[in-house]
């Protein structure tokens, strides 16, 4: 295949989680920029006149969008029930995630519960439906996001390391078993992004001083830092890449 037509995804569909802002909008106007059309997913996604939908637009690209808490279990089934209507699923990107914050000994029932059930069985549950309709095409593309702490054990964050390290598992686990029936299931590391969910660490003056110190690029990332990653992963220039985790950190991982 030419190298130019490597990386295009033209005709193809994607599915973004999280695609209301940060890594998730990056990701999806990335993806129709590359000639994707777009099924944005996110719990607090606007109806109408979203930057997601407006930016996926531009690229000339359609955008479909579903407001969907991914906590809630039984509107995720309905979720993937939706997309199995929708035209076929080329690429799932599963980037949809929560944080919360409190010391091991302190970190309630129902925090751990919310943030295992969006970060890691919410991913496990679209990525099982959705591909199924892949494996019966006998292609598709899957990716995860998961992050530095499928690696480490953070600070302060049980369930997320939890439930990071469990993506980095599931990852491997269903490339396993799809790779040879013509569907890659890979996963983005993504560093130390500046986004909401990394708000209260940049707010921190002595913790922001002590990350930036530790990433070799020297800065925090960007969400846009994410978008290569995305489009290789999703493109066929990665057609032989299989139960990968792609660290995007600055370095971090290799300090």
């Amino acid at each position: 295949m030419p190298v130019s037509r490597l990386f295009d995804l033209t005709g193809r569909v994607a599915v973004v989680t999280g695609c209301r802002r940060g890594i998730g909008l990056a990701i999806a106007h990335g993806l129709a920029d590359a000639g994707a059309d777009i099924i944005g997913v996110s719990a607090a996604l606007e109806e109408s006149g979203s930057t997601v939908a407006q930016r996926v637009e531009q690229c000339g690209r359609t955008f479909r969008g579903y407001r969907v808490d991914l906590a809630d279990r039984a509107a995720v089934r309905a979720l993937a029930d939706q997309l199995a209507g929708e035209r076929p699923v080329d690429i799932l990107v599963n980037n949809a995630g929560t944080i919360r914050r409190a010391p091991a000994a302190e970190y309630t029932d129902a925090d751990w519960d919310h943030v295992v059930e969006v970060d890691l069985t919410a991913q496990f549950l679209l990525a099982r439906d959705v591909g199924r309709g892949m494996l019966d095409r006998g292609r598709g593309k899957i990716i995860f996001t998961a992050s530095l702490l499928s690696f480490q054990g953070g600070i302060n964050i049980p369930a997320y390391t939890a439930a990071k390290s469990g993506v980095a598992g599931l990852t491997r686990a269903l490339a396993n078993e799809w790779a040879g029936r013509g569907v890659n299931v890979n996963a983005i590391a993504p560093g130390y992004i500046g986004t909401d969910n990394t708000q209260a660490l940049r707010d921190d003056p002595d913790r922001n001083a002590s990350i930036v110190a530790r990433i070799p690029a020297g800065r925090w990332g960007r969400a846009d830092d994410l978008v290569g990653a995305a489009v290789f992963l999703a493109s066929a220039a990665s057609d032989y890449v299989h139960g990968a985790i792609l660290p995007v950190d600055g370095g971090w991982l290799g300090r």
